[in-house]
């Protein structure tokens, strides 16, 4: 039977179907191949030209398998990127607009069997913010884009300057204030004050005047002081007055001052949205990859790209990579050693010396470097955490 000509309805027919997609079971990846009915998907299964494909794919299945998954996995985040941006958005609604497209790379060619599998392990890599309800999966895309982190840079720049500027306008108000209060309160010790003239009945008037006396260095000194003479081989002697001396509190304080302004500074520049280190202990609280993993410690091996990291559990010794909002520090016991992770000293390594569960702070000291031996209080339990082998 031959093709049906140019404008008749067979033909027309024909092209409405070639255009519109087809029942997946009837689709051949390795050829890419669409048939229309199971008839047609067996002759081409018995095909010359699919056995060659088939005879490549057993040679090395797994090339196939990850180049099949990476295109899927591209083109589905490129659409998510482009369509939905960084707004929380259905994973199905995503994958029926990725299936539109004809030319498109089908779930049975990867190594993920369901739509679920690969949502979840695009949260495990990091790429989305996965979350399940009751009507279905959500991802939200996190863009890491050159682009977009120097955007977020530049919007935390700008909002830490208006910080900076508000605070020293505060400061500036107190500073006004207490002077103000001073200054009053100096005017009242000094003002005199007045009392009314009264007079009783039938008595006489009394005014109680008080004169100052002029000073009389006889009354002081004595009279013999001043009139004996001194006699004319005793040179003069130079009166010296001591110095006061400058109160220590008070050069404790302006110490105290610059140190605070210091560790401010430091803690503006040091202060990230990434804290990964490598060969710190940490404990993994996602429950993505089921209860065996939930909430057991693992040390880092490796950091990738600040946000992510390749991690060893402790106890089983299997190897993943997580992003680093599914992890959280370790505080270890008192005396131990910890490392600095964000904050003011940020890399440091320093010595856990207290505990504070009510402030859900610690107060470590500093080991090495130019500030050895320093104390710092108040430190986050998110800024500090163990290193692995102490």
């Amino acid at each position: 039977m031959g093709r049906a000509e140019v404008g008749t309805p067979k033909y027309l027919a024909n092209k409405m179907k070639a255009k519109g997609l087809q029942k997946l079971r009837w689709y051949c990846q390795m050829c890419e191949k669409q048939c229309r009915d199971e008839n047609g998907f067996k002759c081409h299964t018995m095909s010359e030209s699919h056995q060659r494909q088939l005879l490549l794919f057993a040679d090395s299945p797994g090339k196939f398998l990850h180049n099949f998954s990476k295109e899927f996995s591209d083109g589905y985040m490129e659409l998510l990127r482009r369509r939905f941006g960084t707004k929380r958005t259905n994973a199905n609604k995503v994958y029926q607009e990725y299936i539109a497209h004809k030319e498109h790379i089908h779930m049975n060619a990867t190594r993920w069997l369901t739509l679920s599998d690969y949502v979840k392990w695009l949260g495990r890599t990091g790429q989305v913010v996965a979350d399940e309800t009751e009507k279905g999966w959500f991802v939200t895309y996190i863009d890491r884009s050159p682009e977009a982190m120097e955007r977020q840079a530049k919007a935390e720049r700008k909002e830490k300057m208006e910080k900076d500027d508000e605070e020293r306008m505060t400061e500036f108000i107190e500073k006004q204030i207490k002077k103000a209060k001073s200054k009053e309160g100096e005017d009242d010790e000094t003002q005199e004050k007045y009392t009314e003239l009264k007079r009783e009945e039938e008595q006489p008037l009394k005014l109680d005047i008080r004169l100052e006396k002029k000073f009389q260095p006889e009354s002081i000194l004595g009279k013999s002081a001043l009139l004996t003479k001194r006699p004319a081989d005793q040179p003069d002697e130079k009166v010296f007055k001591k110095p006061k001396p400058v109160p220590i509190e008070s050069s404790r304080s302006a110490l105290d001052e610059i140190i605070k302004q210091e560790e401010m500074k430091k803690e503006r520049t040091n202060r990230k949205d990434y804290w990964l280190h490598p060969n710190i202990v940490v404990k993994f609280i996602s429950n993505s990859m089921g209860d065996k993993f939930y909430k057991q410690k693992a040390v880092v091996q490796e950091v990738i790209d600040k946000y992510r990291a390749k991690i060893k559990f402790l106890d089983s010794g299997e190897k993943c990579k997580v992003d680093q909002a599914h992890l959280e520090t370790v505080i270890p016991a008192l005396g131990k050693e910890v490392l600095v992770v964000n904050g003011a000293y940020r890399g440091s390594e320093a010595l856990l010396k207290k505990l504070n569960e009510s402030k859900y702070c610690v107060t470590i000291e500093i080991l090495h470097g130019p500030l050895k031996g320093r104390i710092v209080e108040n430190v986050q339990y998110e800024d500090i955490c163990k290193i692995h082998g102490t």
